[in-house]
């Protein structure tokens, strides 16, 4: 029998036909082989989903506390019409719809269980009676939601006389989701009532000297099944007006910084109206600083940290802790004494001095007295911290030519440094601290080692002026001393003093050096001679002497003398060197670019300034005009000498414009008060008339 596998998918589209080889032996005969052939035709079939379908069938993951009813699996999510789904095992409590989605318990799983598991296998039926089945694992796991649980399961909590209705007395809180809060015993609470949401157990009204016992359920909303039980025990007691009285009233202490952690400051006496202390509470009350340095341990003040002086974070404390110490009667604050306590930090000089790290220095042997070699910086981790002294030990001089800051530690140079003589110097340091204590003779100390190595610096060469020089003398009698020349050398200002040497072209001894001055000893030579001098002079001292070579070219001419009376005059002429004398003139040539805008810009400034002056001068005459040209007041007067002016060919001549006299005239003296010319002026070429015999004029 030849049967589909399980899984199987025929697909005619894809495959139609399957050649099968079938196999076949009896007992005792040979063995047949034959072949099947199997045709797919295309056709309408019903497919269920590959993993739904397999032989381990799908798997689904659902938590415990999942709502009941609440959809977990669809066996086929497309839309299909005319599906009939069938559940072939009954033995589960899930439910499947209609429609094939699978539901979950109508009471939901059971929270409180493992891990469960549900199979569930379904057969699948159309409208042409294509079938196909599978199977869904549900599987249930323990719901990963916190439980209802109580931190406090029992809780006691004490109250005075007096609480007014509706005052909150205590709270409770549960762990969980969606927690709720009800009062189970008594049944009927008279004197408390809880908040469902917050937990808050308040009055009902004005509380009296009462006991009270509640058991108070915390459960989850969606879930109530899951929930938890506390019990709450209430004390109502009476009230004590007085507040106890303790012994100090006030505590003032100084500490050192050394003192160890448990260490008990003080221990407070105190006693309540009943001469007792078994209800006392104590607590510390104060800054977070003082809270996490100090504690209380029933009526004893600890130290509960080090209080370590040496910090930026005491310091800016001001070394002082405060807080209060409040002490309570049952734990009541209207029952409370508060006593205030200061504590403050007194320094201890716990660390000696540190040296620095490779103090080493280099100083040119040319320092000067008060050169700054190095700085000690020493260190201390006492506070104020580095707060030192420094001090030299053996004291300055000449084996130790060097002086130490008492406060900055710089090293200075004192005295004379030769490398030659001592090219390294040991120096010890001495460090001492200051101000660490609150017993300044408590002091400590650490000697250091300082190195102070000298730097050899050469002396400078000796320098000539000039270096090379020629001279010409004239020789004189033999025998004389003839000074030539002074040499002019210099060294370092420090140096030792120079010393000359006549080292080459010094023929017979015929020079010879005093000091810095060049000699020449006569002889009784009769011809000009010029001698190459090469002068070495040395500057410096010991080992480090260095040396110039200054030259000097010495034309000697000899002395004349009377030449016995001869027939023959011989003339001789010597020869003189050429003397090239050079010198530099600085001359500045503009270029010819600039001479041309010089140029064209003087010639119009100046005629800018001529016609300005011309402008002004024309001005000038143009208002003296108008004011004395007030002769003619009447239309008569104008009449007549419009008449006058038809005279003018009578031989009448006008006045010329450019006499001066003219302006300085006024018509208004003249007794005729005529004009009899007309003319015009030059410079506004406007017209006027004239008195020829008072010189009057105005304009027309």
């Amino acid at each position: 029998q030849v049967t589909l596998a399980a899984g199987a998918e025929l697909d005619a589209r894809q495959v139609n036909q399957y050649t099968l080889i079938l196999r076949a032996a009896c007992p005792g005969e040979n063995e047949v082989e034959e072949q099947l052939s199997v045709r797919v035709t295309p056709g309408h079939v019903l497919r269920c989903d590959s993993r739904f379908a397999s032989a381990e069938g799908d798997v689904v993951k659902v938590s415990a506390d999942v709502a009941p009813r609440t959809p977990l699996y669809a066996v086929l999510p497309q839309p299909l019409g005319g599906l009939t789904f069938r559940l072939r095992n009954h033995n589960t409590p899930l439910t499947l719809t209609r429609r094939g989605v699978v539901l979950a318990p109508d009471s939901g799983f059971d929270p409180c269980k493992d891990t469960q598991t549900f199979r569930l296998e379904i057969e699948v039926t159309d409208r042409h009676g294509h079938n196909c089945s599978g199977a869904v694992k549900v599987e249930v796991q323990p719901s990963r939601r916190p439980h209802i649980t109580f931190p406090e399961p029992h809780r006691a909590v004490t109250v005075t006389e007096g609480i007014g209705p509706w005052e909150v007395v205590t709270q409770v809180h549960a762990r969980g989701d969606n927690v709720h809060y009800a009062i189970l015993a008594p049944v009927a609470p008279e004197l408390f009532t809880i908040d469902e949401v917050t937990g808050e157990i308040r009055s009902t009204r004005r509380l009296e000297v009462t006991r009270a016992h509640l058991l108070i359920r915390a459960y989850n909303t969606l879930h109530p099944e899951d929930h938890a039980t506390a019990t709450v025990n209430i004390t109502v007691q009476g009230t004590d007006r007085q507040a106890p009285r303790c012994v100090p009233a006030i505590f003032v202490s100084q500490v050192s910084e050394t003192m160890s952690p448990g260490s008990t400051l003080v221990r407070l006496r105190c006693t309540d109206s009943t001469s007792t202390d078994r209800c006392l509470h104590y607590a510390l009350e104060g800054p977070p600083s003082s809270l996490s340095h100090f504690c209380m341990e029933g009526p004893q003040l600890k130290v509960n940290t080090t209080l370590d002086y040496d910090s930026e974070a005491m310091a800016a404390l001001g070394f002082q802790f405060t807080a209060t110490i409040v002490v309570t009667v049952g734990g009541q604050p209207l029952q409370s004494t508060r006593v205030p306590v200061l504590v403050t930090v007194t320094p201890v000089n716990e660390f000696r001095p540190a040296c620095p790290h490779g103090a080493t220095f280099t100083v040119p042997e040319t320092a000067a007295f008060g050169s700054v070699v190095g700085r000690v910086a020493g260190t201390d981790r006492d506070y104020p911290l580095d707060s030192l002294e420094y001090s030299l030990e053996g004291g300055s001089g000449p084996a130790q030519p060097f002086s130490i800051d008492r406060r900055t530690g710089e090293i200075r140079v004192v005295g004379s440094l030769d490398s030659q003589k001592q090219k390294n110097y040991r120096l010890v340091v001495r460090l001492t601290d200051t101000h660490n204590d609150l017993d300044l003779r408590k002091r400590q100390s650490r000697l250091c080692d300082v190195s102070v190595r000298l730097q050899a610096v050469p002396d400078p060469l000796p320098v000539c002026i000039p270096e090379v020089q020629e001279l010409r003398i004239t020789a004189g009698s033999p025998g004389s001393r003839q000074p030539v020349t002074r040499l002019v050398c210099h060294s370092s200002p420090d140096s030792a003093a120079l010393t000359y040497a006549i080292v080459g072209g010094n023929e017979a001894g015929r020079f010879r050096l005093e000091g810095n001055t060049l000699v020449y000893l006569s002889n009784d030579r009769a011809e000009p001679h010029p001698f190459v001098l090469l002068v070495e002079v040395w500057g410096g001292s010991g080992g480090r002497r260095r040396s110039s070579v200054v030259a000097l070219v010495v034309h000697v001419t000899p002395r004349s003398t009377p030449m016995p009376p001869s027939t023959t005059i011989q003339h001789t002429t010597l020869q003189r060197e050429p003397l090239v004398v050079m010198q530099t003139e600085a001359v500045w040539h503009p270029p010819a670019w600039f001479v041309a805008v010089l140029t064209i810009s003087g010639a119009l400034l100046l005629a800018t300034l001529g016609c300005m002056a011309r402008n002004l001068l024309c001005r000038g005459e143009s208002l003296r005009r108008p004011a004395c040209a007030k002769c003619l007041h009447s239309k008569e007067e104008t009449c007549k000498l419009m008449g006058r002016i038809t005279a003018t060919s009578s031989g009448i001549t006008a006045p010329r414009k450019s006499s001066v006299a003219l302006s300085s005239l006024s018509c208004l003296s003249s007794a005729q008060g005529q004009c009899d010319g007309r003319a015009q002026d030059p410079c506004t070429r406007r017209d006027y008339f004239f008195n020829s015999v008072t010189g009057a004029w105005r304009w027309i």
